[in-house]
């Protein structure tokens, strides 16, 4: 450990701790990871090493690590999530139906959305989300409607990692992002324009669970000539109360 010090935690606890690294942020670095984790870079190498090979963890080309396939699997197959996702399948599946675009079910890990179901129509525009990513909150739709809702201080952490600006309609500035998450929490809707990915829209809102608490995010994502028309809006609001409803909530 820095300093010289002993580490009386056990091997089990040392691994727990690379995991716990990656509570406030989506991709890490070595350095990073064993600063968080209070771990000696030689070690944390080593343990590293042992999740990417599990599957546990992935590796970037540039040499960055981030949550694998194999840990977020584990995840949802906790009750919780089967129940959210199970919930949301029927509206979702309308969406689709209604607007032959990509349909999303999210909710946030730390600083980052993590992507619980997607369902996509033939034609829908091309986009990075998957099933299992796990994309910046200030870059997607379902991401912005889960900071706005998130926990004080999450905003002020996001900050902190100077997030990225995808394209140039990517809000990274304190002041534009507390104006848009105030918009949302206003409307109970997020639309954005080409802020992750070129030639796409995103419209998403709110999930609620029994005790009003904002628990998911559902979303559409389309072709950003499509931005103006108005059954986008108005299908994810009702989607994401009809799964809402589902879950308990009483809650507009």
């Amino acid at each position: 450990m820095a300093g010289g010090a002993q580490d009386d935690r056990s091997v089990a606890e040392r691994v727990f701790a690379i995991a716990d690294a990656f509570e406030r942020g989506d991709e890490l670095t070595l350095s990073e990871i064993a600063r968080r984790a209070r771990l000696p870079v030689s070690t944390t190498h080593r343990l590293l090493a042992e999740w990417v090979s599990w599957g546990g963890l992935v590796r970037g080309d540039d040499g960055r690590y981030r949550v694998g396939i194999k840990l977020w699997r584990l995840g949802v197959r906790q009750p919780t999530a089967r129940r959210l996702r199970d919930a949301a399948m029927p509206y979702l599946q309308d969406l689709l139906e209604a607007t032959g675009e990509h349909v999303h079910l999210a909710v946030r890990d730390g600083l980052g959305a993590v992507y619980l179901e997607r369902l996509s129509g033939p034609g829908a525009v091309r986009v990075i989300s998957d099933v299992g990513s796990r994309l910046p909150l200030h870059a997607t739709g379902v991401g912005l409607v889960l900071l706005a809702y998130a926990p004080d201080g999450t905003l002020t952490d996001l900050l902190a990692e100077r997030p990225r600006k995808f394209q140039p309609n990517t809000l990274t500035r304190e002041k534009e992002l507390r104006a848009r998450l105030a918009s949302i929490r206003a409307t109970g809707v997020s639309q954005s324009v080409e802020e992750l990915t070129q030639g796409a829209f995103s419209v998403a809102a709110p999930v609620r669970d029994a005790t009003g608490d904002v628990v998911a995010a559902v979303s559409i994502i389309a072709h950003a000539d499509r931005a103006a028309e108005p059954q986008f809006a108005f299908g994810v609001r009702m989607a994401a109360r009809g799964i809402s409803a589902a879950l308990g909530s009483d809650f507009e």
